[in-house]
């Protein structure tokens, strides 16, 4: 068990409350790409609010852990994650995207603190992971780096560049996630470009690969704990099923709500929808933690 109960409900409650700042922010901002930021919102909430190591009193401390936000389109879910773990104001949210706005729809390193890398570009994250753990390597740092693709942006070669790098390199500081909702902007991913067997493909470009349920915070504790434990030489790979929208029952699942605008009553509807959707989760916490 990775997690103890209290820490389970704790991070459901905060997971929670992001979800609804990630639904509150796409409402202001007029829309945004809230389906696959809802879907790796766990991911996010589990590494700023249990693992990584990151002040945000000094943003720029040389051992800090760093993420690197390949699916830079989910900046909308991850700025509110910025702002409730003290980075930036609240009241930034509230201009998101939005003319004059310091946070754009891809968040800006130069301009929102606590972002290392700027991404957007699919594909470059991965990338820029690997040198980043490299770095700490050259520069005798223990910090850890922590990646998270989309499942539609493995279409990229660099992605699979990144990857025989990592393999090649030894680079074990590096802990990598896709965010395995199965849609992306056209379509579903199988449709649009297959992309099973996925997981074999990462064993056979040199990875362990630990496939999770991206919406079951335990596991996902779980297999960050399995990857912080790795003695080979041999990076990880958290393939995180989940699902887009994840908790916005209008959108779940719709490919078409990769980018969106909700009217009045879809907002409301969707803060109902994720009021159920806490509660199916923290009865799950409740009852399977210990």
């Amino acid at each position: 068990m990775a997690l103890t109960k209290q820490e389970w409900v704790a991070l459901e409650q905060k997971a929670n409350e992001l979800r609804n700042l990630c639904l509150d922010t796409t409402h202001w901002a007029g829309s945004g790409h809230i389906g696959g930021g809802m879907s790796c919102m766990d991911i996010l909430t589990i590494l700023y609010f249990k693992y990584m190591q990151v002040d945000p009193a000094n943003p720029n401390w040389p051992d800090r852990d760093r993420l690197v936000l390949s699916k830079g389109h989910a900046g909308i879910a991850w700025a509110p994650v910025l702002v409730s773990k003290g980075f930036n104001d609240a009241e930034q949210l509230k201009t998101f995207n939005l003319t004059g706005s310091k946070m754009g729809m891809h968040l800006d390193s130069n301009k929102v603190l606590g972002v290392d890398a700027s991404t957007g570009s699919l594909g470059h994250g991965l990338p820029i992971a690997v040198g980043t753990a490299l770095a700490a390597r050259v520069q005798g740092k223990k910090f850890w780096t922590y990646c998270i693709m989309g499942d539609g942006e493995c279409d990229e070669g660099e992605i699979w560049e990144g990857a025989m790098s990592a393999a090649h390199f030894g680079v074990t500081n590096l802990v990598c996630f896709v965010d395995r909702n199965d849609c992306m902007i056209d379509g579903k991913t199988e449709d649009v470009m297959a992309l099973e067997p996925f997981a074999d493909k990462w064993r056979a470009f040199g990875f362990i690969v630990k496939e999770v349920d991206g919406q079951n915070i335990n596991e996902l504790a779980e297999a960050i704990d399995f990857a912080h434990a790795n003695e080979t030489n041999q990076p990880v790979l958290i393939l995180a099923n989940t699902v887009k929208g994840a908790g916005v029952a209008n959108i779940e699942g719709d490919y078409r709500w990769h980018y969106g605008a909700m009217d009045e009553a879809s907002y409301q509807q969707g803060k109902d929808s994720l009021e159920s959707y806490y509660q199916a989760r923290l009865a799950r916490a409740e009852k399977e933690g210990k």
